[in-house]
């Protein structure tokens, strides 16, 4: 099993190593200056190389969001998302939420509902062109 972290704070370089294994050719988000804005992140390592990463992000208020879930491809099918969403949960009701949320594509929702997450109705608009 992995080392869980609570706010690592790891390096543009490490997230981008692992944002490639996980999501391939998408380029990742610039994370220095999104995680001093979150209300947690979470790192899972092993032999202390980052294997994978959840943020939560916040409305400063009750309301906090699961974004940017990613395991190492190699360490997949290992509990290891799971145990991220779950400390990602945990750390996020000790620092004062009192609603966790999450959107994904219809292929994790499985995952996300074995996490304890339920259906909800949302509303989505697309700001920019794809």
């Amino acid at each position: 099993m992995s080392e869980l972290r609570i706010d690592p704070f790891p390096s543009n370089e490490e997230l981008a190593v692992l944002w490639a294994s996980s999501w391939g050719g998408v380029q990742p988000p610039d994370f220095a200056r999104i995680l001093p804005r979150s209300l947690a992140h979470i790192g899972a390592y092993h032999e202390n190389r980052l294997m994978g990463f959840v943020n939560v992000a916040w409305d400063g208020g009750g309301h906090a969001f699961i974004l940017d879930t990613c395991v190492h491809h190699h360490m997949r099918r290992q509990g290891i998302g799971m145990a991220l969403v779950q400390e990602a949960a945990r750390v996020a009701r000790e620092r004062g939420a009192q609603w966790l949320h999450v959107d994904f594509e219809p292929h994790l929702a499985g995952f996300y509902r074995a996490c304890g997450f339920r259906p909800t109705q949302a509303g989505l608009i697309r700001l920019v062109e794809a």
